[in-house]
């Protein structure tokens, strides 16, 4: 059994898209075993895929500066891995894998595409052309590792149970629209008043039941008076944890969502989603440094 250690510490939604080349890569190679190393609250979404391991890194206490990092290396080093995959790429991940490196191991690190992506996203002389998917560019690191991977692209639906308070709905013969409205960062969010229209026109229709994901208690207040103000509206947002919101999604037609997690979370349970993304005019330009987009504003 060949055993990888693969690190991706953030953001959520591109955590949510490792693990479906993971589901993906399993599946091709039924001799290996992985183990992820992330966040805490991003294990739900390895929960069902076959010889994967999740460690939990905790950059605020444990594994917090180079000491903290020294640390995680010798607890990964003690699953004796035969192959390092970095598909973060930032400043913990290089200092883990320099440290694998160091002690003799082969290590992988994702390429990013910075330089495409300035290319396309700068003001004159843009490059058009495609951009890599970064599903492709994880498969990447595999395949530079040795080990063949070809992704689907497909939706591969996951089959849960329903929780127990979304019964009565998410069993009805009404069509079931998830609903992510929200974003970590403000330029990725539809205007909350186009997307209280959204959601009274679905209310106004007796064919569907809405369900809306995501947030904090800011968001979950906001989700709590469309739930009160329109009929068939349902909050899950502070009800359910991160599996739990999987096993609703999983039940759903249509998944609406903005540039977050909320796609990538319907694509890992095979669930359809219409991405909605709406130019912001601003005034500088600006790196998402965590997950490498750039965001230009004029």
């Amino acid at each position: 059994m060949k055993r990888i250690i693969v690190t991706r510490f953030s953001a959520m939604g591109d955590v949510a898209m490792v693990a479906s080349v993971l589901k993906e890569f399993q599946q091709q190679h039924e001799d290996t075993e992985i183990i992820i190393v992330s966040r805490k609250l991003f294990s739900a979404f390895f929960e069902r895929i076959p010889r994967v391991r999740f460690h939990i890194l905790d950059p605020n206490y444990k594994h917090r500066g180079l000491t903290g990092l020294y640390l995680l290396f010798k607890e990964l080093k003690e699953y004796k891995p035969d192959y390092i995959a970095d598909l973060h790429n930032n400043l913990r991940s290089r200092v883990v894998g320099f440290f694998f490196k160091l002690a003799g191991f082969k290590v992988q690190v994702l390429d990013k595409g910075r330089q495409e992506k300035a290319a396309l996203t700068r003001p004159k002389n843009k490059i058009k052309s495609p951009l890599t998917p970064t599903t492709e560019r994880y498969a990447e690191v595999f395949r530079q590792l040795g080990f063949p991977l070809i992704l689907s692209h497909k939706l591969q639906k996951d089959y849960r149970l329903i929780p127990t308070k979304l019964l009565g709905p998410l069993s009805s013969n009404q069509k079931k629209i998830g609903i992510a409205p929200f974003a970590q960062h403000r330029y990725k969010v539809l205007s909350l008043e186009k997307m209280e229209k959204i959601i009274a026109y679905l209310a106004s229709r007796d064919i569907y039941e809405v369900f809306i994901f995501g947030g904090g208690e800011k968001e979950k207040a906001v989700a709590e008076g469309w739930s009160s103000k329109y009929p068939h509206v349902y909050n899950t947002i502070g009800s359910f944890n991160l599996s739990q919101e999987l096993d609703i999604i999983s039940h759903l037609d249509l998944m609406i969502s903005m540039d977050s997690s909320g796609m990538h979370m319907a694509s890992l349970v095979g669930t359809r989603c219409l991405s909605i993304w709406e130019q912001h005019i601003l005034m500088q330009d600006s790196w998402d440094t965590d997950s490498n987009t750039k965001t230009v504003f004029r």
